[in-house]
């Protein structure tokens, strides 16, 4: 369903940055291929140095032939490239922000709705929009006014609300859009609507039928260059904070009244807001924690490399110890009436022996049982690498004898032909749209660092040594320690026979 985007001006702070250069402005060159930028709508590039417009757009070409090695329109490229300016937003400059308010008065090339882009550190977004207010670029009299925040939304509870009460000083909830860019994910999008237009799975979704649900995000990677940042963040607050709670909200809340953002977002506040808090005295049952040591991982070409331990690569950078989790795992009780009783499991790792992102639902016993031990069915949600929905039912083995095997029916969500929407482009218009709903109220940020921080506080208080699981490994064996019972264990890829522990 198409929306209509008024004409508008997207303000991209951090123009020069990875992001921008990687994913944002080929993201707005697709959506321009597609025709879904409207017609009268430019973009203003912020950078802190000094650059040419001319030189801009051929830094852009560059970008562009950078990404589409196959090439792409040449009259959809220069009306893109016609839409691209850049402004130097140098932080020596006092008056930076009011010379870039004379440039955005300027109607005949700017239309005066205007999206920001907060691509900036996390310590600058409190500032960047108290200067956006001071010069009166946020004022809604005339035409709407949108900041985007990128992740993180703070470090914890108490940076969360320091930063929503100086933001709030400017703007109102409605122009605040903060981004999660998971939920921009089409296979992510897709575990609502797969629940809620299916007859055969929303009766089924409770714990009458439901034995547990295990959400997964793991990677073959290590931390790569960002040691010194992991080393003060870790998997907890990376993934488990953000993303991997915003997807157990999509699985577990209520059916929303309707789709408009308003209901969507009451609905998955209403779950996150519900979980159980973690008892932190019982820490060991609930939760488990390790980091990847030396090992071996199948890189790209199938072949093996050896890899460092995470505490090798910290040693690199002059850190001699850590208790910093490379690996987190939750278990988490939803306090209503649909899921009473039923374990949710939480994951995320590096430096696995497979990358996979899903979410896989375990049913209870059937009514029959032929057989000691006989395969419950499953459901997968595959989110990536391969974005498809599984499900593994039982069904009898041609013969004279009374026996069953388990078959799966396996569904690619991604067809021939499909458009591959990367989550920033499908964000970036949700912003122009005006639609919230992908992006993250503050009860929602405040509810999960309410549910996280106890687990932060309590792993970093405790310096004994982490446990270490070897490099290209599955999990570790003592990470069971969580399950419910003694019969339940870690789901991994969607292929059949290489799911089991």
């Amino acid at each position: 369903m198409t929306k209509k985007i008024d004409p508008c001006t997207l303000v991209l702070f951090g123009a020069s940055g990875n992001l921008s250069r990687i994913k944002l402005i080929p993201g707005l060159f697709r959506l321009d291929v597609a025709g879904r930028l409207p017609d009268h709508m430019a973009i203003l590039s912020v950078g802190r140095g000094e650059v040419s417009r001319e030189a801009w757009q051929a830094d852009i070409k560059s970008m562009l032939d950078a990404k589409f090695k196959n090439g792409y329109d040449q009259k959809v490229f220069e009306r893109f490239i016609a839409r691209n300016h850049y402004q130097a937003n140098p932080p020596t400059d006092p008056d930076a922000f009011t010379k870039m308010k004379s440039v955005l008065s300027n109607e005949s090339i700017f239309p005066q709705n205007l999206a920001y882009f907060l691509s900036v550190r996390p310590t600058d977004f409190a500032p960047v929009v108290e200067q956006l207010s001071g010069v009166g670029l946020l004022d809604e009299s005339k035409y709407w006014r949108r900041v985007l925040i990128e992740k993180p939304f703070g470090t914890d509870l108490a940076s969360a609300k320091d930063l929503q009460a100086k933001i709030t000083k400017h703007l109102k909830e409605s122009q605040i859009y903060r981004i999660d860019h998971y939920l921009g994910k089409s296979a992510l999008q897709n575990v609502m609507l797969t629940r809620f237009t299916n007859a055969m799975f929303e009766p089924l979704w409770n714990n009458q039928y439901i034995d547990h649900v295990q959400i997964t995000n793991n990677e073959i990677l290590g931390v790569g260059d960002r040691t010194q940042f992991y080393d003060s963040t870790g998997a907890l607050r990376d993934m488990v904070q953000s993303h991997l709670l915003q997807t157990l909200a999509l699985v577990a809340m209520e059916k929303p009244t309707n789709l408009s953002p308003d209901s969507i977002r009451t609905e998955k506040i209403k779950l996150l807001e519900s979980i159980r808090p973690i008892p932190v005295n019982e820490l060991s049952k609930h939760t488990f924690r390790a980091q990847y040591a030396a090992g071996r991982v199948c890189v790209a070409d199938g072949h093996g490399e050896n890899v460092p331990g995470y505490l090798e690569e910290l040693a690199k950078e002059g850190v001699n110890e850590s208790v910093t989790e490379t690996y987190a795992a939750l278990k988490l009780f939803i306090d209503n009436p649909r899921w009473k009783g039923v374990p949710f499991y939480i994951r995320t790792a590096k430096r696995m022996h497979e990358g996979n992102t899903a979410i896989s639902i375990r049913f209870k016993k059937a009514p029959m049982q032929l057989i000691e031990g006989q395969h419950q069915n499953w459901l997968t949600l595959n989110i990536q690498p391969r974005e498809c929905i599984k499900m593994e039912i039982e069904s009898k083995i041609p013969g004279l004898d009374i026996a069953t095997r388990t078959l799966s029916i396996d569904a690619p969500q991604r067809q021939q032909g499909d458009e591959t929407i990367d989550s920033y482009e499908s964000l970036m218009l949700n912003l122009m749209e005006g639609d919230p709903s992908l992006y993250l109220h503050i009860n929602e940020v405040e509810a999960q660092w309410r549910l996280v921080d106890p687990v932060v506080k309590a792993w970093m208080a405790d310096r004994s040594p982490v446990h270490q699981y070897r490099a290209g490994s599955r999990d570790p064996v003592e990470s069971s320690v969580i399950f419910e019972t003694k019969d339940q264990f870690w789901r991994y890829s969607i292929e059949l026979g290489g799911d089991k522990h």
